[in-house]
């Protein structure tokens, strides 16, 4: 199969200078990172609807309105092969403020399951924060 752009809807879901972000692994590198839950946007969804499908699919539950934060070009490896990702990056709330109290939020996704934390962008980080530019267009709404 040739390889070809995705694009992706996540949602970083800020809340007392905090974002929820999915640990991931890519065992070919033998690196553990962070990544926001959400996406990939279907033909024909704008991305915001995306995100709203993708976290309803990975969470069972509902966000209210998105607010896009940015776009970033993502060029990667994962698990051996070469990546690249359109991302529309949101933050929104979610409905039930439950996941806000919960140091761990459980999510599942087609491919795997595992727990979201809430993690500060603003310290050292214990691992990487993807996609990369994250952190920086972050930085850059906390300054706005």
């Amino acid at each position: 199969m040739k390889p070809r752009i995705r694009v992706k809807s996540l949602c970083v879901f800020g809340y007392e200078g905090r974002i929820l972000a999915a640990l991931g692994v890519d065992e070919v590198k033998g690196e553990r990172f962070y990544r926001p839950l959400g996406g990939a946007v279907e033909f024909g969804e704008t991305a915001a609807n995306a995100l709203r499908r993708e976290i309803r699919e990975e969470l069972q539950e509902e966000i209210d309105e998105p607010v896009l934060l940015g776009v970033l070009e993502s060029r990667f490896t994962f698990a051996g092969q070469p990546g690249h990702e359109i991302v529309f990056v949101f933050d929104a709330r979610f409905v039930n403020p439950r996941l806000y109290s919960q140091s761990l939020v459980p999510f599942i996704e087609a491919a795997c399951s595992g727990e979201a934390e809430w993690i500060n962008p603003q310290e050292p980080p214990r691992y990487p924060l993807y996609p990369e530019g994250l952190t920086r267009l972050l930085e850059r709404q906390e300054g706005r």
